[in-house]
């Protein structure tokens, strides 16, 4: 355990949940998807487990996708995932807990990215950081970033699509689209 890189890189997207483990690379990918008892409030599965019982479930228990074009929808829903996914990462360790850097909207308000920074905190994280999506998918592409010319980086993800231009270590123009792959079928 000493010596053991806590690090983490999660993609809370609407349609799944990505984290990333510095030094082992993608350690989960699951649905963003969690079943509860509708009275008690009872997480009963998270992730793929709850995706299979969609559908093939009773009336007490619903299955709710607590992330919405690319943002929190469901903030309490949005912590029991990620505090589900942490432990499922990382284990149910007080001590070693992870520092880990999230994924949000370039378009995000300040309220959105907030309630990205508390879930993760209340889900179990030592530290959380923001990072946003065209940079996170430029630097996992292998881009240089730090080059004195653009990069435009076009991330398209279930619920939201960001486009911007980076250059120098930053993100020189972006615009972020509440309209994403799950619209295109509509």
């Amino acid at each position: 355990m000493l010596g053991m890189d806590r690090s983490l890189g999660i993609d809370l997207g609407t349609v799944s949940v990505l984290i990333y483990q510095k030094g082992k690379g993608i350690v989960l990918q699951e649905p963003s998807v969690v079943s509860i008892l509708r009275d008690s409030g009872k997480v009963l599965a998270v992730g793929e487990e709850a995706k299979q019982m969609l559908g093939k479930t009773p009336g007490n228990i619903i299955a709710i996708q607590p992330m919405k074009s690319g943002v929190i929808a469901d903030y309490e829903i949005t912590e029991k995932m990620l505090s589900y996914f942490i432990r499922k990462v990382c284990g149910n360790s007080k001590v070693f807990r992870p520092q880990v850097v999230i994924c949000v909207p370039s378009g995000g308000t300040e309220v959105e990215k907030r309630a990205a920074i508390e879930a993760a905190m209340q889900a179990g994280a030592r530290k959380a950081y923001l990072i946003e999506e065209p940079m996170a998918a430029a630097i996992g592409a292998g881009l240089d970033i730090s080059e004195p010319y653009g990069n435009m980086i076009i991330d398209v993800g279930g619920g939201s699509a960001d486009i911007a231009v980076i250059s120098l270590g930053g993100i020189v123009v972006s615009e972020s689209l509440r309209v994403a792959s799950n619209d295109f079928d509509e």
